[in-house]
């Protein structure tokens, strides 16, 4: 992927936490990527969004700063860090609001050409008790997606 990123990232030790700051009209406002271990031992959590006094994550909040795809640029260099020091765990995201899954997914089929040399992406399908992993498709209505490196 060919995009504009944070350059500024602070990442820590182990790669499970990413710290920058998202620059705008808006002002400066700090930014975390948290990958958190699910029950399943192979999946991780990503979670994306404001970083709240309290050190947690806020993922609802929208701010509108001007600087979205430097910011998922920035998140996606996040994901490639943490997979090449996890390269056998999956990753799993989706968005807080049906737009933001949407978001993910518009964002996944532009560069499903770059992305696809490095990981297996699947789409999540949601049943009523149910989880899915699929392959991933341009056009499906996934409830969320997971990505895992692929084997050099």
């Amino acid at each position: 992927m060919k995009y504009e990123k944070y350059e500024n990232i602070i990442a820590s030790p182990d790669k499970l936490e990413f710290q920058f700051i998202s620059e705008g009209p808006k002002g400066k406002i700090i930014k975390v990527i948290q990958f958190t271990q699910t029950q399943n031992e192979d999946i991780y959590n990503l979670a994306f969004g404001n970083l709240k006094i309290d050190g947690t994550v806020d993922d609802e909040t929208t701010n509108d700063n001007g600087d979205r795809n430097k910011i998922l640029a920035t998140v996606a260099g996040a994901v490639y860090e943490f997979s090449s020091q996890y390269p056998d765990k999956f990753i799993f995201f989706c968005g807080t609001t049906p737009q933001r899954t949407r978001l993910y997914r518009m964002a996944l089929t532009v560069n499903i050409g770059a992305l696809k040399n490095d990981f297996q992406i699947y789409g999540i399908l949601r049943g009523i008790d149910t989880f899915e992993r699929v392959v991933f498709h341009k056009g499906v209505d996934y409830y969320g997606f997971m990505v895992k490196r692929k084997k050099v």
